[in-house]
């Protein structure tokens, strides 16, 4: 090789390390992460996706695939499983897995810091408050954890659980028969009110909201969850993850219409009206004063503890055991 064609070498090998250099981290190797949701991909979901559209997970080096959830039991499982990487899912479902079936998870981050747990009711029936409940029916489907949590929510109203006529119903039907009058009440996360409002609107009613916090029953709900084989063999991408999803929790509460747009682009099914409703009801459940207090994704010792008693006696479990056992919050930004 000549000296002219080794310096032309040299000179092109050089400026190629500063393009590579300069790439985007779109344009680099990228870390393939796997999410699973708890359910599927409405409103409430939309700060994922426009995380990984404005690239905050890209920032963190990673290329996240999001898939939707069939419950939160079915997505812990599924973790415990390593069938993804991280998880959506009641922080129940974590207490439950890991009682039940030692299931070997770790929720590393709050998401809803208080639980959207609701009653819907029709504004016409009447009923205004938890004390308006004596003596009417309730819808309710299998296994669902508002039912469960009822006798607590019953006793801190004041109300005799025992009064009131529980329907069981099918999930998808439950709307359906409390806008045609058929029970006086269904459960609910609240943050699906404006789009159920929507349909019992075309029936010329509206859904009224009572909420389970309402009555003091403040505890914690959707966490992020991860294997701790995972957390274990891999520190540096759930300390990524979380960071990217903090990111992305953040641009979104402060851009919640572009962030429906984005998530709307990759979730065609989902109304645009619909995902704004959702998100800012949801962005409540993330951003609000225990939030301001303990951190972003950190949980408050003593509303764990609430929370872990209240899963306890709802399903059965140990109620000496240490809720901090199923918790870490240390790969948090």
């Amino acid at each position: 090789m000549t000296l002219i064609a080794r310096k032309l070498r040299s000179t092109a090998l050089g400026a190629a390390t500063l393009v590579t250099a300069a790439l985007p981290a779109q344009a680099q190797d990228l870390t393939k992460v796997s999410f699973l949701l708890d359910w599927i991909p409405s409103g409430e979901m939309a700060a994922y996706y426009a995380g990984k559209a404005k690239g905050f997970f890209e920032e963190e080096g990673l290329d996240v695939s999001i898939t939707r959830g069939y419950g939160s039991a079915d997505t812990a499982a599924k973790i415990a499983a390593g069938v993804g990487d991280f998880g959506l899912a009641d922080i129940s479902a974590l207490f439950t897995a890991r009682a039940n079936t030692d299931a070997p998870i770790k929720g590393i981050s709050s998401v809803y810091t208080h639980s959207p747990h609701s009653l819907f009711v029709l504004e016409s029936s009447g009923i205004d408050s938890f004390d308006d409940l004596e003596g009417k029916s309730i819808a309710v489907s299998a296994g669902n954890s508002h039912r469960l949590y009822f006798p607590a929510v019953a006793e801190a109203a004041g109300i005799d659980d025992s009064t009131i006529n529980w329907v069981t119903a099918d999930a998808s039907a439950m709307a359906a028969l409390l806008i045609a009058k058929r029970v006086d009440a269904a459960p609910f996360y609240s943050i699906h009110e404006y789009y159920q409002n929507k349909a019992a609107a075309q029936q010329g009613e509206k859904i009224n909201v009572l909420p389970f916090v309402e009555t003091g029953f403040a505890i914690y709900a959707t966490t992020v969850i991860a294997s701790e084989e995972t957390l274990e063999t891999k520190p540096e991408l759930a300390k990524s993850f979380l960071a990217g999803l903090q990111k992305s929790f953040e641009w979104a509460n402060e851009h919640q219409e572009e962030a429906c747009e984005l998530h709307v682009e990759q979730v065609p099914e989902v109304a645009l009206d619909d995902c704004i409703g959702s998100i800012t009801a949801m962005m409540g459940f993330v951003f609000n004063d225990s939030q301001a207090e303990f951190g972003l994704g950190h949980f408050d010792p003593e509303r764990l503890a609430f929370t872990y008693e209240q899963v306890a006696k709802a399903q059965d479990l140990d109620p000496e055991a240490d809720p901090m056992a199923a918790i870490d919050e240390s790969y948090l930004p």
